[in-house]
């Protein structure tokens, strides 16, 4: 098989973004595109590492800021483009709400904050159920900037 014809991979980033409100919620959007409810998340441009691209996606689909806490993980799945199946590459962190809010837009017409247990509920796909439990097995204290892992995030 000669390299033109190995799919592209198609690299993205994306966070669970979490805020504390009685107790923590975490943000799940509506993509009526794919009339999903997923975790936001989309590309990496050129010349964008994936942290870049994750704060980047993020506030384009939620109209949040943070700063990148704990690395979460490595999603892989197919994706159909044009009749051809390729490898997508998801890179995850956890991400607190600083600042912002949530208007509908051309990729998200709805965000829902929810316990981590009715988020997993209403996710409509295993993966991001799966990156919702790496979430949930390693929360950040609320109040706890160490635990949140700013220290030793790359931005």
């Amino acid at each position: 098989m000669s390299d033109a014809s190995v799919p592209e991979v198609v690299r993205a980033a994306g966070c669970v973004l979490w805020r504390p409100h009685n107790g923590l919620e975490v943000a799940v959007i509506h993509r009526p595109k794919h009339d999903d409810w997923s975790l936001p998340k989309g590309k990496i441009d050129p010349g964008e590492t994936p942290e870049q691209a994750a704060l980047r996606e993020l506030e384009e689909e939620t109209g949040y800021r943070g700063e990148l806490g704990a690395y979460l993980g490595l999603v892989e799945y197919l994706v159909e483009r044009k009749g051809t199946f390729h490898p997508k590459t998801v890179h995850y962190w956890n991400v607190e709400a600083h600042s912002g809010g949530f208007a509908p837009n051309d990729e998200v017409d709805a965000l829902r904050w929810l316990p981590v247990g009715d988020a997993r509920l209403l996710l409509s796909h295993d993966r991001d159920r799966g990156v919702l439990d790496w979430f949930a097995a390693q929360p950040p204290s609320v109040g706890d900037t160490d635990r949140q892992g700013r220290a030793g995030s790359a931005t």
